[in-house]
């Protein structure tokens, strides 16, 4: 990469920090999620005898989804995770959600994929009590994914399917990127990331954490999650060119030419 694609891109990265738009001050609670298996029931015959039921343990976070008591083990070109958890109701297809952290371990790439989307996924060995089975395609690294009801999607003025980022942490602040919009009705509120994504910005289960869109909507100013420690004149004024309010952070800080402008045009929010 050249000098000046370098920068064209640090600038890119710049604008769309400035320009990542909150539209909803409701946080939304980050939900971690570990290795598991998503299994078929002709698949769970196979591991676990003929018209094997799943045992609940535990609810998950999703209406109607559970922790089953039953594990297995998994085994990749180069190791083996025992212990894998099932999570309940079966489904039509097998399939294994894992970290890359796992997928180290167990020496396999799996794409990054959304749920479902599985055509050329990784292969591996399943083994349970009573069989294996080897899947030739089916092991993914989740991408991170927010659910949300139809009524929390108005809310916050997305779309099933829309990618959209999302600010986490405290201490290890990350805007986390290329997060894709689920709706449903029998969804609950959730940004869904794995360990290795939640041990990266410190978080953990429940935390809160706030969605930012990177398109510009009309109607009224919008507010600003401001990333960058500096806030000049010019930023007021792209502001207040694009229709958009500044929310001032703690640490943030801004010039006094910003600072008084900002404030004649009724731009700036102050939350330090």
């Amino acid at each position: 990469m050249n000098d000046k694609t370098l920068r064209e891109t640090v600038k890119k990265i710049l604008e769309k920090e400035f320009y990542g738009i909150m539209p909803n001050e409701k946080p939304i609670p980050v939900g971690i999620s570990g290795r598991h298996l998503h299994i078929s029931q002709e698949d769970l015959n196979i591991l676990f005898g003929e018209n094997y039921k799943l045992t609940k343990e535990y609810d998950l976070s999703q209406p109607g989804q559970f922790a089953a008591k039953e594990r297995v083990t998994l085994i990749g070109e180069k190791g083996v995770i025992e212990n894998l958890r099932i999570l309940g109701p079966v489904r039509k297809q097998t399939q294994i959600e894992l970290s890359i952290s796992d997928a180290i371990k167990l020496g396999i790439s799996p794409p990054i994929r959304d749920s479902g989307d599985l055509a050329g996924s990784a292969s591996g060995t399943i083994v349970g009590p009573k069989g294996s089975k080897t899947l030739k395609e089916g092991i993914i690294i989740a991408k991170r994914h927010i659910h949300m009801t139809p009524e929390d999607a108005k809310e916050y003025n997305v779309t099933d399917g829309e990618i959209v980022r999302v600010l986490c942490g405290d201490a290890r602040k990350l805007i986390f990127d290329e997060v894709i919009i689920r709706v449903n009705v029998n969804y609950a509120l959730d940004f869904h990331i794995d360990f290795d994504e939640a041990n990266a910005a410190g978080l953990k289960q429940g935390d809160k954490c706030y969605l930012l869109k990177t398109s510009l909507g009309g109607g009224s100013p919008k507010k600003v999650i401001i990333t960058k420690r500096l806030i000049t004149e010019q930023d007021i004024m792209d502001a207040e060119k694009n229709g958009m309010k500044i929310l001032l952070s703690r640490g943030t800080i801004i010039t006094p030419l910003a600072l008084d402008r900002g404030r004649a045009k009724g731009i700036i929010e102050d939350k330090r």
